[in-house]
């Protein structure tokens, strides 16, 4: 990647940074921005694997974003409150809990499939690395916030 394109890319990231911590809570969009902007810089795609990966993707974080809100409001709601529920219920919770972590799974089985055919393993590796360095710096920034605050 030559450097002004990298010069570029990480203006842009930093800008959106600033941004998109402007504000009290932050805007789902803006963080998606930054997003693409963190794992189109980090795999460096060439506009065909671009064009290849990103419905793909795309495609996962809305089966993933799916079950997250299955979870918080069917599974984690009413984990905090785990001393009022009976026996029954909290068995019936485990399971659940289990159905939409074994959902996560079979998303990323897909998407892994899928990407097969457009990304080497090892651009598929780095997308994992990415995912996690982009939530790492995006905690590291809330927290950076709240201090400040």
């Amino acid at each position: 990647m030559n450097i002004n394109k990298y010069i570029a890319t990480l203006g842009l990231l930093l800008f959106l940074t600033v941004a998109s911590f402007a504000q009290d809570r932050p805007d789902r969009e803006k963080i998606k921005a930054l997003k693409v902007a963190f794992i189109t810089e980090r795999l460096d795609l060439s506009s065909k694997e671009a064009q290849l990966f990103w419905p793909i993707y795309n495609e996962h974080e809305s089966n993933m974003e799916d079950i997250r809100v299955k979870e918080w409001s069917q599974v984690r709601y009413k984990i905090k409150k785990a001393n009022t529920l009976s026996e029954q219920e909290a068995d019936d919770l485990l399971g659940l809990y289990t159905s939409l972590e074994k959902e996560k799974q079979d998303s990323y089985k897909r998407l892994f499939n899928k990407l097969k055919n457009v990304l080497s393993s090892k651009k598929t590796l780095l997308l994992i690395q990415s995912e996690d360095d982009f939530k790492r710096k995006l905690m590291q920034m809330y927290r950076q916030k709240q201090r400040n605050n």
